[in-house]
């Protein structure tokens, strides 16, 4: 079996940032699975595809023309990587991630990432649903302040305008949805470990993960 780290949590928790920097480490391949519902959430915006309109949204999400490439999106070939970034983009992926035929829809591309020396996945349902077999199961979170302010820093360092009250409901709004929607809710996998970040920096999440990763690797070998 090719071996997988979940990674799951709420928006904003740096479980991005701490997946990615594990995959490095380890020589293993990234899937940044929120990114599907990004692509989803802004192909329907560029095709007028309104979002409570399942049916659309579903084939849309069937039938996208993705590349990853050094480090790049590419939306039936155009670079996308900094428009499905933006908080309004997020928002819309939130939404078409709780319609349960586009999950459907992206779960076979999902596991299609799984490849030799192995993976490092992060997402909202990645150890509950995509890949219930990882050898280690991380929930990643953080308070909702901690989270708003990270993501203020990340839009202030980019010179995009940010705001903490609105940027603090958005997130708020968001962890909402995603744990209450029907299929595949945020929520911390049986077996997972739990890490809050509240208080430690992308460093020493990173070095706790892999310490994990290591023992789960030597432990099923």
């Amino acid at each position: 079996m090719i071996p997988v780290i979940a990674i799951d949590g709420p928006s904003a928790s740096g479980k991005g940032t701490v997946a990615q920097r594990v995959a490095d480490a380890l020589g293993f391949y990234y899937l940044d699975s929120g990114s599907l519902y990004r692509l989803t959430a802004l192909a329907a915006f560029r095709a007028d595809i309104p979002l409570d309109d399942a049916k659309a949204l579903t084939a849309l999400a069937g039938n996208l023309q993705i590349r990853f490439e050094n480090g790049e999106i590419l939306l039936s070939d155009q670079n996308v990587t900094e428009d499905i970034r933006s908080e309004l983009c997020g928002n819309r992926a939130s939404r078409v991630a709780a319609v349960p035929a586009v999950r459907a829809a992206l779960l076979a591309r999902q596991r299609g990432w799984r490849r030799a020396p192995g993976l490092v996945a992060d997402g909202r349902d990645m150890a509950t649903v995509v890949f219930p077999d990882a050898i280690l199961k991380v929930f990643l979170t953080a308070s909702v302040e901690a989270r708003a302010l990270r993501r203020y820093n990340q839009l202030k360092d980019k010179g995009n305008p940010a705001n903490m009250s609105d940027l603090l409901r958005d997130i708020a709004e968001r962890d909402l949805r995603d744990q209450t929607r029907a299929v595949a809710p945020l929520q911390k996998g049986m077996g997972a470990q739990l890490l809050d970040t509240t208080q430690l920096t992308i460093n020493q999440a990173v070095d706790q993960v892999l310490e994990w990763a290591k023992s789960a690797l030597v432990s099923s070998s």
